[in-house]
């Protein structure tokens, strides 16, 4: 006796009852770390998708991720394969995969392949067969793979007789209550005419581009009934745990959330927390501009080393140095950063991976910071940190790292960021990224060259939310590698030229602002 598929009655009734009733559609995980956000909560269930995309993007991995994050033996998924390759050859590479649970397969999850009815170029067969597994499994989950290749290989030339069929399948899905894939290899001029792509509830776009050497994948969430997507173009990466989404919206949801009273933390150089008005304020994003060799990663280590000794958890993202180095260096400077790791208050994130999306980083960084909680960050410096980047994502370094920062210091984290700029001896240029709109507080170092030395200056250029120092004060790095600042030089103009000359005017120090509490 055939098996009757089930009826959504209830739900319909429920409706027809009471006009202001709203249909409560379940949502379902995809497995996949950040997609979930990029849908807006996940997969609607009982929906009919496809994964669309060219060789290589990911399609047949994402799926794979899909069925076995929710597939059990009550809820089975029936993963059909059609003129591709063999389920046993996909199914060698797919458990390489974390994600991949072999208990679940003949259990939870079936593999059929349909290669023969795709052969006797009969799509109506095709559909039949699907119809008889799924009423005779009752799965919580279908995958078609490749349903491109069946319209590739039928008779079925009119347009009208194709998405009839189509509609077929997925009025028979629906009605059987089972959320549904196709996988396909289009073309982006397909969408358009092609009567699949009308019938789909979300179709899940899938790229690869390439820019120089490097490969770049990136995923569109084309179309998704009833629910609020993040649009355009999210990166993702495939690792041993599978797929990874990144949305480029990340650290743009939840808007910045400054307390009424914020503490002011010391950097760990005392007359440059004096210049600060009593130190930086918590949450902030400090921009450390200057030169090579005038003390950028110095000073940022020393604010980093400096919240360790208060008991504030810290992370270091560094790009031009390995962290067996930057500790070493650190070590040298009398600044222990091998203890506080042990004790899990410090994590070294050495971010230089091929391709490296801004994305990608800022994820990495924010999990850092919930697995410790920190309260300091370094990034040192802007220039590594574009120059891991892949090429397609410098184009977009400003909006990215504007995001970047808005996202860390909506967490509540105190960011100090180093960045090389090259003197001119005609200005006093804070960074050739154009950012400085970006950041709370700037921090200017360069060379001046008084009486046949050169010799190094800073001043604070810019203090959001503060009164601070406008003195240009000179400082030395001492053989420790500590940073000591000098009396502001009194007699010189033109100082921020790097060309001072001297005034004959020996003037009284300014008072430094008080703190603020």
């Amino acid at each position: 006796m055939t098996k009757q598929p089930k009826t959504q009655t209830r739900e319909a009734s429920k409706t027809t009852t009471s006009r202001h009733a709203k249909v409560k559609i379940r949502q379902l995980p995809t497995g996949v770390s950040g997609l979930d956000e990029i849908m807006g909560g996940g997969l609607s269930e009982f929906s009919f998708n496809i994964i669309a995309g060219a060789p290589g993007t990911g399609k047949t991995t994402l799926a794979h991720q899909i069925i076995f994050a929710n597939a059990t033996p009550q809820k089975p998924a029936l993963y059909f394969t059609i003129l591709g390759e063999p389920p046993l050859k996909m199914l060698r590479y797919q458990q390489q995969y974390s994600f991949f649970d072999p208990s679940k397969v003949s259990k939870a999850i079936r593999f059929i392949n349909l290669t023969d009815a795709v052969l006797q170029d009969n799509l109506g067969g095709v559909l039949e067969g699907i119809t008889r597994e799924v009423a005779a499994s009752n799965p919580s989950m279908v995958v078609v793979d490749s349903f491109r290749t069946v319209l590739r290989n039928t008779s079925a030339t009119n347009e009208i007789e194709l998405q009839g069929l189509i509609q077929r399948l997925a009025l028979q899905l629906t009605a059987w209550q089972a959320t549904t894939f196709l996988i396909g290899e289009y073309s982006d001029a397909e969408v358009r005419n092609n009567p699949v792509f009308t019938v789909a509830d979300g179709i899940f776009w899938l790229t690869q581009n390439s820019e120089r050497n490097s490969v770049v994948r990136k995923l569109q969430i084309v179309k998704l009934r009833g629910q609020e997507s993040v649009p355009g173009l999210h990166t993702i990466r495939i690792g041993g745990g599978g797929l990874q989404a990144f949305s480029r919206t990340m650290g743009m949801v939840n808007p910045r959330v400054v307390p009424v009273k914020r503490r002011r933390l010391s950097t760990g150089v005392p007359e440059l927390d004096k210049m600060l008005g009593g130190g930086i304020l918590e949450g902030d994003s400090v921009l450390v501009a200057g030169p090579s060799g005038t003390g950028k990663s110095a000073l940022a280590t020393q604010f980093l080393a400096e919240g360790l000794r208060q008991g504030e958890p810290g992370i270091a993202a560094i790009f031009e140095e390995r962290p067996a180095g930057y500790v070493a260096r650190a070590r040298n400077l009398g600044l222990d950063l091998q203890t506080p790791q042990k004790k899990g208050l410090l994590e070294m994130l050495y971010l230089r991976p091929l391709d490296l999306s801004v994305d990608e980083a800022m994820q990495a960084t924010l999990d850092a910071v919930e697995r410790l909680k920190a309260k300091r960050l370094i990034i040192d410096s802007l220039v590594g940190f574009e120059m891991a980047l892949a090429p397609g994502f410098r184009d977009d370094f400003r909006e990215s790292l504007y995001r970047m920062i808005a996202a860390l210091t909506g967490a509540g984290v105190t960011i100090l960021t180093t960045v090389e700029i090259q003197d001119s001896f005609t200005s006093l240029e804070l960074s050739h990224y154009t950012i400085s709109f970006l950041t709370d507080d700037i921090i200017r170092m360069r060379y001046v060259e008084i009486d046949g030395q050169l010799r190094k200056v800073m001043v604070v250029a810019k203090m959001r939310g503060g009164n601070h120092s406008k003195d240009i004060r000179e400082y030395i790095i001492t053989e420790k590698g500590v940073i000591v600042i000098g009396p502001r030089h009194t007699g010189y103009s033109r100082l921020i030229t790097g060309l001072p000359e001297e005034s004959g005017q020996f003037e009284e120090a300014a008072p430094e602002p008080k703190a603020r509490a």
